[in-house]
């Protein structure tokens, strides 16, 4: 196996494009564009010296996530983050618990677990409760400004108070899990640091999973922890972990983004506000999915090759890491025309914002409640909201594993 940046086939293996176009904080990278057209499945340089593999097609991108000759094993993959975190790591298996980083048949059990708690109509059913958490940010939000950060006052709380309720963590620990989350999500943190913010997360899971063996409640957490799945205390932790930072990080993005594009596109803003507004919860809603797809806030899912592969006429060696650029295969031109407009009259469908095959994201009917709850609702409440800065002020997420906007200050007209 290689692990230098000698070249495959005459063409240079370079890393992950993450540089985004000057000005244009929603495209992609452009360099991803140009790959797609002329090497879908381009050489690779990932941090470690590793030289794999990155897919940029959308079909390309489908195949790979559906084929199970492409593995997620945390022991196998190498990652594309930035070097402080990997210099000097070993790649181990993932810790009991920690599914995503798991093929069948590991997976496949926590995957069955953990389902039926995620279904349309439980997260149907958690609308009433998410409506009664945005009334509450948007009451804070008037009470406190103009001028508020949107990101700290509304697009941060709504998913950390719904998943928060959702697994029975108490909501004034969000200080604690969202700075180590935070740590976890960095591009730039050394390994110390993120193996101390995973501890961390660690401990306070153990605490939790131990009130709820001592007091159960009417939660998901309690569910596990006195349910028959008979998981050990390490995978409860590991669980917990994974279910409460993936619940809030990257809705919340969503949302943070998703308002800086829409305040970006008057036009289509105008059809959220004007035109027959979000579809019924449960349903593929236009507005959302098209969001979800021109903003991509997830840079790329990695796998591994179990067996030679050839795929799309390159061939793949066993034992080659093969990202799979989740911004350049739902930019891509073959599927989605014009894929660089905002277009909420876009047919709906084939994006892979939320992955695809068996580790499509498990959580993505909630965060599609949320979207399509919260969004609506704060423009009723503030039709005239604006940015207070200049847009080429906004602080931009480039330095973290999630993109987004760090902060978003916005302000509107008090009403008299």
């Amino acid at each position: 196996m290689r692990h230098s940046s000698e070249p495959l086939n005459d063409r240079p293996a370079r890393p992950l494009p993450t540089e985004r176009p000057a000005g244009c904080p929603f495209d992609p990278p452009s360099e991803l564009a140009t790959l797609r057209e002329k090497d879908p499945v381009s050489p690779m340089l990932y941090p470690d010296g590793h030289i794999g593999w990155l897919v940029t097609e959308h079909a390309l991108t489908r195949q790979v996530l559906a084929d199970a000759r492409f593995g997620a094993r945390a022991d196998l993959v190498h990652t594309p983050l930035s070097r402080a975190k990997t210099e000097g790591g070993e790649r181990r298996p993932a810790p009991a618990g920690v599914f995503s980083q798991m093929d069948p048949p590991q997976h496949t059990r926590y995957r069955r677990l953990l389902a039926g708690q995620f279904t349309v109509r439980r997260m149907r059913l958690l609308a009433d409760r998410v409506r009664e958490i945005t009334a509450g940010r948007l009451d804070a939000m008037e009470q406190q400004g103009p001028v508020v950060d949107l990101v700290e006052t509304f697009a941060l709380p709504i998913p950390s108070l719904v998943i928060c309720e959702l697994l029975g963590v108490p909501y004034e620990d969000r200080d604690r899990f969202q700075h180590d989350t935070e740590v976890l999500m960095r591009m730039d943190t050394t390994r110390e640091e993120t193996i101390a913010a995973f501890v961390a997360v660690q401990e306070h899971m153990a605490e939790l999973v131990a009130a709820k063996r001592a007091e159960p409640a009417d939660d998901l957490l309690s569910d596990l922890v006195n349910g028959d799945g008979d998981l050990t205390d390490e995978e409860l932790i590991n669980v917990g972990g994974v279910l409460l930072a993936a619940g809030f990080e990257t809705t919340a993005n969503m949302i943070g983004l998703g308002v800086f594009a829409l305040l970006q596109h008057p036009d289509q803003l105008a059809v959220l506000r004007d035109g027959p507004g979000i579809t019924e919860l449960g349903h593929a809603d236009p507005i959302v999915e098209e969001l979800l797809r021109y903003l991509s806030v997830i840079p790329g899912t990695v796998r591994v090759a179990m067996e030679d592969v050839v795929l799309g006429g390159q061939e793949i060696k066993a034992g080659q890491s093969v990202t799979v650029s989740i911004p350049a295969a739902n930019h891509d031109s073959k599927q989605f025309p014009d894929p660089g407009r905002l277009d909420f009259g876009r047919p709906v469908g084939g994006h892979v914002a939320f992955g695809h095959g068996i580790h499509q994201c498990l959580g993505q009917q909630l965060a599609r409640v949320e979207m399509q709850i919260a969004l609506p609702a704060l423009f009723e409440r503030f039709p005239g909201l604006r940015l207070a800065v200049p847009p080429e002020e906004v602080p931009m997420r480039t330095d973290m594993l999630i993109y987004g906007v760090h902060r978003l200050p916005v302000t509107w007209e008090p009403v008299a």
